[in-house]
């Protein structure tokens, strides 16, 4: 075990969890999935993003609030609702998602940087990003404490002079008069910015679990997140409308224009570093849940290499895709988890016994069930009644339908 993961401190405060997650938010997909809404015009896509946003945050602070009271990492907080089983199962779906933003970010970042400085291919720049990710990760938590902030102070200024540069040569006036391409309804808009926030749900835990106070922990990641994530999805949507592409590295590439290659090198490399390490660590704590043996470095250094190597072969069309599909199975476990311990168990949660894996049964089928009735929502609204949404009614529905099947049951109890 990492000796930041073991020795029991807390050095977190707010304003670390906000320079966390705002690094999380400061990133290339996020600009991509902005520029993903265009068919909605600049009006309804802002719009979007604002309330997407505002619905999306709060799930992920109330999952810090669990982390930060107990200290449990955010798969380990699954096993009182779901049991070990189901748990394993949310696990082994956790390890999978994260390997795939992981080749995500690597993807995105390696384009990017091989279309700003052509001097080496995309997968050099690929292999590069991978290579300096798994030793950010492996850094531990007191490195990353120590860069974040720099790096997010960079990150931010070269973000806001690409802003500022695309105001100034679009002009506002002609970005917000542009015509709506039609295509895509306001709630499936409203579906693909929820699902960037809900996909950090099942990490949130992991970092907010070494925070100073719930509190603290709560505000930090909700205002970093809600701020930097609406901004680059504004970005992107603006860049898109600009530009007449949706694509990451053309988009960046179309807005510098030339200008100040090594800043726009920068955001290409620093915004892969600063959000894919959480995903790296975030899926070894994962698999340590499966792997318990196995030291995290070890999980960390793996999960990276397999990261590195799927972002070789990964097919960017599946891009829209693979974020629905996130949404469908983690917005509706998310919902079991929280309406488990805020409304079922009222804050009172034995966190040693779940690290332990004590007491706890092979499943608890009122967690699965709802999960699963939840994920069957989720994928029937997105595909038969899209202009409906499905993230929110189907986190709502499975936490209703959890709290439904729980009625009745002794509450409050520790698990097991």
């Amino acid at each position: 075990m990492n000796p930041d993961e073991s020795d029991g401190s807390r050095p977190l405060g707010a304003a670390d969890l906000f320079l966390l997650w705002a690094g999380a938010a400061i990133a290339l997909p996020e600009i991509w999935a902005g520029g993903l809404l265009a068919p909605l015009g600049l009006a309804s896509g802002m719009a979007a993003v604002v309330l997407g946003h505002a619905l999306g945050v709060i799930p992920l602070g109330l999952a810090c609030v669990i982390g930060a009271r107990h200290g449990v990492p955010a798969i380990v907080s699954t096993r009182a609702a779901l049991g070990l089983g189901g748990a394993r199962v949310a696990a082994v779906l956790n390890v999978v998602q994260l390997a795939g933003w992981t080749a995500v970010m690597l993807w995105i970042g390696g384009q990017a940087a091989a279309r700003i400085f052509p001097g080496a291919g995309t997968r050099e720049w690929t292999l590069l990003c991978g290579a300096m990710t798994i030793a950010w990760t492996l850094g531990g938590l007191h490195v990353w404490r120590r860069l974040q902030g720099v790096s997010i102070a960079l990150l931010a200024g070269v973000s806001a002079w690409m802003t500022a540069l695309l105001i100034r040569d679009h002009g506002w006036e002609r970005l917000w008069a542009a015509r709506p391409e039609g295509g895509m309804s306001f709630m499936a808009g409203l579906d693909l910015v929820v699902a960037m926030p809900v996909s950090w749900l099942p990490l949130a835990a992991d970092y907010a679990r070494h925070a100073r106070t719930a509190r603290g922990a709560f505000r930090g990641s909700v205002a970093g997140y809600f701020l930097a994530s609406s901004w680059m999805y504004a970005l992107g949507l603006a860049a898109s409308a600009a530009t007449g592409t949706d694509a990451p590295d053309t988009m960046l590439v179309g807005l510098m224009a030339g200008r100040a290659v090594a800043a726009a090198l920068w955001i290409a490399l620093a915004s892969t570093l600063t959000t894919t390490f959480l995903n790296i660590h975030s899926g070894a704590l994962s698999a340590q849940a499966l792997l318990p043996r196995v030291p995290v470095r070890v999980l960390a250094a793996a999960l990276g290499l397999a990261g590195t190597a799927f972002a070789m072969v990964i097919d960017p069309t599946k891009y829209e895709a693979f974020l629905l599909l996130v949404g469908s199975a983690f917005c509706p476990l998310f919902g079991v988890v929280l309406a488990d311990y805020f409304a079922v168990r009222r804050g009172r949660l034995d966190g040693p016994a779940l690290l332990e894996g004590r007491d706890l049964p092979a499943a608890r089928w009122p967690g699965v069930t709802a999960w699963a009735a939840g994920f069957a929502l989720h994928q029937a609204l997105a595909r038969l009644a899209p202009a409906v949404g499905a993230s929110i009614p189907s986190m709502l529905f499975a936490a209703g339908l959890y709290v439904a099947l729980r009625r009745g049951r002794p509450a409050g109890r520790p698990p097991g």
